[in-house]
């Protein structure tokens, strides 16, 4: 075993469609299978509007798009930008890296749609950071043929299109250069107390 890697805080990615169960896992899973861990889940910058519910800071960090052109990030998300026009707000979004440098040293979660972006920020831990973290990427995926899952997607505000065009699939992952560690089925009966997933992540 590589003690030093051990050492390491985590990084855990948790990757997949809207509606695959990220979230969920992560408020309320992950502190059960990996109790030893304080997880901090990154938030991002986002020039979407705030949700009912929502509060500026909490969620993310909600802010025009100058300001996207103004701060440093770790990475940099433009998610409608292959059918955007003019006509049409830029979904922009991103981890301001003064989130991750203010949080350095603590166990780090990240929510995000393809792995892509996976990519962009290990490559930035990898420049600026010289590879202080353990890298975990977990796969979600939605039961096969789950209407429900396809219609949570769909009736997701203000960026449903971003929502129904994306994808994460195993080509994702090659063009990313990447491998999933685990994948995850969106199955609450049978998911997440997974012994192996418990074993990977609760040391």
């Amino acid at each position: 075993m590589d003690n030093q890697k051990d050492s390491k805080p985590i990084f855990l990615f948790c990757t997949g469609l809207s509606g695959s169960g990220k979230s969920y896992f992560v408020k309320n899973i992950l502190p059960q299978i990996a109790p030893n861990h304080d997880f901090y889940n990154l938030k991002s910058a986002t020039t979407r509007p705030m949700r009912d519910g929502e509060k500026d800071g909490r969620e993310y960090y909600f802010r025009e798009e100058p300001y996207f052109y103004t701060e440093k990030f770790a990475t940099f998300l433009w998610v409608n930008k292959a059918f955007w026009n003019r006509n049409k707000p830029k979904w922009l979004y991103g981890v301001p890296e003064f989130e991750i440098m203010n949080n350095l040293g603590r166990d780090f979660t990240y929510d995000v749609i393809q792995p892509r972006y996976i990519r962009q920020m290990i490559n930035w831990f990898t420049v600026k950071l010289n590879n202080q973290y353990d890298f975990k990427i977990l796969w979600f995926q939605p039961p096969e043929n789950s209407t429900e899952i396809v219609q949570k997607r769909q009736n997701m505000p203000n960026d449903s299109d971003v929502r129904a065009k994306n994808t994460c699939n195993l080509s994702d992952f090659t063009m990313a250069n990447l491998t999933p560690d685990h994948k995850i089925i969106s199955n609450p009966q049978q998911l997440y107390i997974d012994e192996e997933l418990r074993n990977y992540l609760g040391r």
